[in-house]
């Protein structure tokens, strides 16, 4: 077997892996199984505060739905946000992302973050201050607390709210909650002691969600769960992980208490969309992720510390809430406007981090440039693969001269017979006479698959290859070619089948038979193997590679295809340069000839 046979055998052989243990690691998810909206609701709301001494339970769902209806709410509109901050605890708990929808049509709702409790799924945010020394738990407002607004009447960027309680002890209480443009709240809790006695008292904020989100994808490759930076440390905990933490006697519930010293953020990351808690970046505060098991519920809480307030004094305290999208470039602004450590590592970059960002900046430019995500991609092939041309045209020289050296090669094998030794002995030196390295073929194949893994994160993960359109029929390049084989691409009436059907094996669209084709067209550079088992996998290779990346996202397949293309160019231009000119047209019509039986 020549060496070139062998740096495709490998690259082939490099690639199923690649492609077979994906699949293996990262199934299809099975659509969830819809909860009974009665059993959902006939769970307790139950709403802990930051410490077991205060704790305080909401009640019935029928019963908070009723108290929410009576105590009112105040309206949040944004060129980005809807929703409502409920007057019982002041609670931000109804959020709608305008710009974003459930589905690529344009009739499909838009995206829902937040709900209220009482409904399937709530998950909301609520602030308040927990009381230390001779301080009363009713001198302080706590979940269920009835606010009345004092400023205020729509939050909107231009016009921030205020709320008001006034405590039996002569406290008054305000939180003046506003929003910029985007996805971030900045909530001022202040408080003012008309009482004749000092008051001691800490700051808090929680997000709690009922329950576990059904929509989870269920991939290895994405985080969904608790996500918190603990000065300069990124930690992720899955759902499963919070529900085993172990059992805290001071919080009275299962928990997880970190002491942060100057930086950290904390809070609940979907696939696209995110909430978090941040405390003003430099302050020490608790990080603590606590899970109600009776009632089912995940929350994510930071307590900064206590603060005496004396007679006829202040005491107030800053924090911010991110409700949104996972945007890179306005995640990425307020890392670097608001100085918040790390924040662009909500994104779930992966192992290949150091790829996968400046593959993804690369990326978001060229769309920028372009206008067209699917463009940007096919640019974004041109400039990895003129990163790796000078590997390549090694390669591609290398791979040349082997085959100009495969008389001598012939020969040696013809002199030394059996002895495989010496065989490889004379190999060896032919090589190093003629300056050639066998294996040089192989680094830039190698080099490929930290970049495809790279890219299927940017890809997967990323916002915004969400409903990103390319061309005709492609109109969402994190989504599988929609168009299929079985209804001849939209020319017959017939639907495509669902994702969950078998057929849905064999309904492959335009771009995974292009992809198909370039893989074959590629192989044409060369004859075919003379070995039979050899050429038969060569053969079968291209199909199978077809079916199987199949269900991937479109963005992925269009950058094989130009990757495939690409190569295919290099290739033969760098094999002419060298005095060999590739027979392809020859190559593609042996492939079709009928092979003699005494050749198979």
């Amino acid at each position: 077997m020549d060496d070139q046979n062998k740096n495709l055998i490998l690259a082939t052989v490099l690639s199923f892996i690649v492609i077979t243990g994906w699949l293996i690691m990262f199934p299809p998810v099975e659509p969830p199984v819809p909860t009974d909206p009665a059993t959902e609701t006939s769970q307790s709301a139950t709403t802990a505060t930051p410490t077991a001494s205060s704790a305080v339970t909401d009640a019935a769902p029928a019963d908070i739905a009723t108290q929410q209806a009576e105590a009112g709410r105040v309206d949040i509109d944004t060129s980005e946000l809807s929703g409502s901050i409920s007057l019982l605890g002041g609670r931000i708990d109804d959020l709608k992302l305008k710009q974003y929808r459930v589905e690529l049509s344009e009739d499909s709702d838009i995206v829902t973050l937040l709900r209220p409790a009482g409904e399937q799924e709530a998950y909301y945010a609520l602030y308040g201050w927990t009381p230390g020394g001779t301080t009363a738990v009713e001198d302080v407002p706590g979940p269920t607390t009835v606010w009345s607004l004092e400023n205020g009447a729509t939050l909107t960027p231009a016009t921030p709210v205020t709320l008001r309680w006034d405590s039996p002890a002569g406290l008054i209480f305000r939180r003046t909650i506003s929003v910029d443009e985007d996805f971030m709240f900045q909530i001022d809790q202040a408080i003012e002691n008309t009482s004749a006695a000092t008051q001691r008292m800490a700051p808090y904020g929680v997000i709690a969600r009922h329950g576990e989100p059904q929509d989870q994808k269920g991939f290895f490759i994405l985080h969904e769960g608790l996500i918190r930076e603990i000065d300069g440390e990124l930690e992720e905990s899955d759902y499963s992980d919070i529900a085993d933490l172990a059992y805290d006697e001071r919080e009275a519930s299962l928990a997880d208490v970190q002491q942060v010293a100057e930086n950290g953020w904390l809070g609940f990351t979907d696939h696209y969309w995110m909430t978090t808690l941040i405390p003003e970046p430099g302050q020490p505060f608790t990080s603590v992720v606590r899970y109600a098991d009776k009632a089912d519920i995940y929350q994510a809480q930071f307590r900064l510390r206590a603060q005496d307030v004396a007679p006829d004094a202040t005491a107030s305290a800053t924090t911010y809430f991110f409700a949104g999208a996972k945007e890179w470039e306005t995640i990425r602004a307020y890392e670097k406007d608001k100085g918040i450590d790390k924040f662009i590592d909500s994104i779930d970059w992966g192992w290949f981090f150091f790829l996968t960002k400046p593959i993804f900046a690369v990326l978001h430019w060229l769309n920028a440039l372009i206008g067209n995500m699917g463009w940007a991609i096919i640019g974004l092939t041109l400039v990895i693969k003129a990163i790796l041309f000078p590997l390549a045209y090694k390669s591609y020289v290398s791979m040349a001269k082997m085959k100009e050296l495969q008389p001598e090669m012939e020969k040696i094998k013809e002199r030394a017979g059996d002895d495989r030794q010496k065989v490889q002995q004379e190999m060896m030196e032919l090589y190093k006479k003629e300056k050639v390295n066998p294996a040089s073929g192989c680094l830039p194949i190698l080099l490929q698959i930290p970049i495809f893994f790279s890219l299927y994160k940017v890809i997967f993960v990323t916002l915004e290859l969400r409903h990103a359109p390319w061309i005709g029929w492609i109109q969402d390049l994190s989504a599988p070619d929609p168009s299929s084989i079985l209804n001849l691409f939209g020319l017959l009436p017939y639907a495509t089948p669902s994702p969950e059907s078998f057929l849905a094996i064999i309904s492959l669209g335009v771009l995974p038979i292009l992809l198909g084709i370039s893989m074959w067209l590629q192989q044409k550079l060369n004859p075919a193997p003379t070995d039979a088992t050899q050429a038969m996998i060569f053969a079968w290779m291209p199909w199978v590679f077809m079916f199987m990346l199949g269900g991937f996202a479109s963005g992925l397949v269009v950058y094989w295809i130009a990757n495939n293309t690409i190569t295919f160019i290099q290739q033969y231009t760098i094999m002419r340069s060298h005095g060999h000119k590739p027979d392809v047209l020859g190559n593609v019509l042996k492939s079709f000839k009928k092979r003699p039986k005494d050749a198979k």
